[in-house]
């Protein structure tokens, strides 16, 4: 898996651990599709003042884009 370097300086600033972005992957709450991008929801408890996490990645290339918590009031 490589991750951006957007998504590693996300990762560091809200504390994502590698394995919180493949639970997200695995066992999304919510998952969607734009063109070749996919974006994987995920609640976890506890962790991101209780955000659910997105990540979107390229499943293709095994990419990871992006990934941050979600803190929006509604989920797309």
């Amino acid at each position: 898996m490589r991750i951006s370097r957007h998504a590693r300086n996300n990762m560091r600033l809200y504390k994502i651990g590698e394995g919180d972005i493949l639970e997200a992957i695995k066992s999304p709450d919510m998952s969607d599709k734009e063109g070749n991008k996919m974006i994987a929801i995920k609640k976890f408890q506890n962790k991101f003042s209780d955000y659910p996490l997105k990540v979107v990645y390229n499943e293709d290339e095994n990419f990871i884009i992006t990934v941050y918590p979600l803190k929006k009031k509604k989920w797309r």
